[in-house]
């Protein structure tokens, strides 16, 4: 059990439901905020804004400032992308070569920013997939996009390219294709060129 006093970003937990539930536990959640809240003479509340690791909603819980949560615990396992088809997603363990497929249900949109052969990581809890754990940018090749006209801003200086994985989003005008570019995982933007 640890406080939700130190309750901090990153950290992974699960909490007893409330009568809704029976008193289930919940979970596991991560932890992206953390406030404390401290209100003349009454009692601390903690807030934190969590993502449910099974559903992949974001949700916010209050507590009280002496409550106590458990920490969940989640295993990573570093996994390699092999392919996918209408329902999983394919990894392989580097270590013992063994396969297996994961609901892209639980993959969300790491379908789109993974190629094959990409290391990444998977988290586990009670040996069950629960989430994939992308890095913060991934390098993916521009296969398809307009050439970009200079001086053409009417479209704010961007537009649309398609990217190895299928995957669209919009890039300035000088990115063309063949070029590697960067995206950010978190919101599946273009971050820059990769290096």
């Amino acid at each position: 059990m640890i406080s939700v006093t130190e309750l901090r970003k990153g950290t992974v937990f699960s909490a007893k439901g409330g009568s809704a539930s029976g008193g289930a536990q919940e979970g596991p959640y991560v932890v992206l905020e953390y406030r404390h809240i401290k209100v003349g003479r009454g009692a601390a509340n903690i807030k934190v804004k969590v993502k449910d690791l099974k559903s992949g909603s974001t949700l916010e819980k209050t507590f009280m400032s002496g409550a106590s949560v458990e920490e969940a615990e989640v295993v990573r396992k570093k996994v390699q992308y092999l392919y996918s088809d209408d329902k999983n997603l394919y990894f392989m363990d580097p270590q013992t070569f063994e396969q297996f497929g994961v609901s892209k249900t639980i993959a969300k949109d790491a379908a789109k920013l993974l190629k094959e052969g990409a290391e990444t990581v998977l988290l586990m809890f009670q040996n069950e997939p629960i989430s994939i754990e992308l890095p913060l940018k991934v390098d993916l090749k521009v296969v398809e996009t307009p050439p970009g006209e200079k001086g053409d801003t009417k479209q704010g200086g961007s537009k649309e390219a398609t990217l190895e994985t299928g995957y669209k989003l919009q890039v300035p005008l000088f990115v063309g294709v063949g070029e590697i570019v960067q995206v950010n995982t978190e919101t599946g933007d273009y971050a820059g060129r990769a290096s």
